[in-house]
């Protein structure tokens, strides 16, 4: 798997940055974008094999300016990894529309972007790995989360569409969608709320960046090929 092109959206901190970190230290050419600059690149020595973007990933002039880079410099491109999103975890009253449509914008649109313009690009070579981020939000119906959810059960629906219209291509399409993990995304939630969640799990501790890529690892191995159409839920929901 080493030499192959993948794209991880949202690589400044927290998962996608675990994710960038992941696959250079395993040889990959790795390209990222968030808004802002990542602050880990001055700490790692596999530098020469990322490449970065700055930019907003509802944008679709500016994303297609991605895609049209990973052609010209690398011809192919092997795996894309829709990790940018947002939450907001607040009760449906207290929630403004504003914020519903970021939420949405971010975390279903864009994941739509990516989809389609990575699929254009896999598709020249007749294979490809897309792995879009779910949340165990949707199938545990949380309270508190409804625009979260709502945006989380429109890329599961995506990833489950997608999966059949690009079959064909040889391109497979799935999504992981992980317990609670101490990132900044759970920045001001309570811990009695998080505790209350993790009760619910069959296994009931905090997720780890681990957990999450050993499912991704899954996803992109080439005996995977059979696999499509996928949500996995971590911690047994």
């Amino acid at each position: 798997m080493n030499e192959q092109v993948i794209l991880i959206t949202g690589t400044s901190r927290g998962i996608g940055e675990s994710l960038a970190r992941t696959f250079l230290s395993r040889g990959f050419k790795v390209v990222g974008c968030s808004r802002s600059e990542p602050q880990w690149l001055d700490t790692t020595a596999a530098t020469d094999n990322y490449t970065h973007f700055c930019l907003d990933v509802r944008d679709e002039t500016q994303t297609r300016k991605i895609f049209a880079v990973i052609k010209q410099k690398y011809g192919r491109l092997d795996a894309l990894i829709n990790n940018a999103g947002i939450a907001s975890m607040n009760h449906a009253l207290l929630t403004p529309f504003d914020k519903v449509k970021e939420i949405f914008a971010v975390n279903t649109l864009s994941t739509f972007l990516f989809c389609r313009e990575a699929a254009r690009i896999m598709r020249l070579h007749q294979s490809g790995r897309i792995i879009n981020f779910a949340t165990v939000a949707v199938p545990l119906k949380l309270e508190g989360e409804a625009a979260y959810a709502a945006s989380k059960a429109a890329v599961v629906s995506l990833t489950e569409i997608l999966a059949r219209e690009f079959a064909a291509f040889g391109i497979t399409v799935n999504a992981v969608a992980p317990t609670p993990i101490k990132t900044a995304l759970l920045r001001g939630v309570p811990e009695e709320k998080l505790n209350l969640l993790i009760a619910r799990q069959a296994i009931r501790r905090y997720g780890t960046f681990e957990d999450v890529i050993n499912v991704i690892d899954f996803f992109l191995q080439n005996k995977s090929d059979f696999v499509t159409g996928q949500t996995i839920c971590l911690g047994g929901v």
